[in-house]
């Protein structure tokens, strides 16, 4: 089919994830080792299973002749390219993965990569957020990318430290109350 008909581009941009950020330049892609499990699962899932099974569906729509109108055709071909996009960042993302245990820290006090700290604002306000890699964070459920002022705000620090964070509003003092890390 010629490429006049089709929307589609050519550039590699559509392998970027819409909702996920970029990797910072010149550094890795951290990911602690459940969050390198779960993107692993996907892209298998994706490929042994949804993919051959929109290919089948594709196939059998193509069959019945007039494609023009036909919606089983059109739409799994539009699944197809997303499902084959997924596959393409999921790939990237992961030729580029360091996986970090956080477990080796297990005992320390000092903020690292994998750290769950509890710290207390200027206003009294408690939070507990994890540091985790780009691709694993859930700001909702407290898990915070090790890129995000806040995590390098904490990083380095100890427990009892005082951190000082730039915000839009100015600047807010953190006071870090606990450091964990999961057990080995």
């Amino acid at each position: 089919m010629n490429k006049a008909f089709v929307k589609e581009s050519d550039s590699d941009d559509d392998d970027l994830d819409a909702g996920a950020p970029p990797i910072p330049a010149g550094t890795k892609n951290y990911m602690t080792p459940q969050g390198h499990k779960r993107m692993k699962e996907e892209l298998l899932r994706l490929i042994d299973v949804e993919r051959p099974e929109v290919v089948r569906v594709v196939s059998w729509a193509a069959s019945n002749g007039d494609r023009s109108e036909n919606g089983d055709y059109i739409y799994g071909k539009r699944r197809l390219r997303e499902i084959d996009r997924r596959i393409r960042f999921l790939t990237k993302r992961l030729d580029l993965a360091e996986v970090v245990d956080p477990s080796v820290h297990h005992g320390s006090d000092q903020v690292f990569f994998g750290a769950t700290i509890t710290y207390e604002n200027q206003a009294g306000e408690e939070h507990t957020v994890t540091i985790v890699g780009i691709d694993e964070l859930d700001p909702l459920n407290g898990k915070i990318s090790w890129i995000s002022p806040v995590a390098r705000a904490l990083t380095k620090a100890r427990a009892g430290d005082s951190v000082v964070l730039k915000t839009p509003s100015g600047m807010d003092e953190l006071t870090i109350l606990e450091v964990s890390y999961p057990a080995p």
